[in-house]
């Protein structure tokens, strides 16, 4: 995995938010949709 880009740990409420866009995503779609969270690290040099 990328160490630059590790999967976000998210609070249960953002969580829930980004279950409900999957969703919504998938039943426009009518494809399975998964969002995935990342959270960009910085190296400091």
């Amino acid at each position: 995995m990328n160490q630059e880009f590790p999967v976000a740990m998210l609070q249960d409420e953002y969580l829930e938010k980004v279950k409900k866009m999957e969703n919504e995503l998938r039943a426009v779609t009518g494809e399975e949709i998964v969002l995935i969270a990342y959270q960009h690290k910085q190296e400091h040099n």
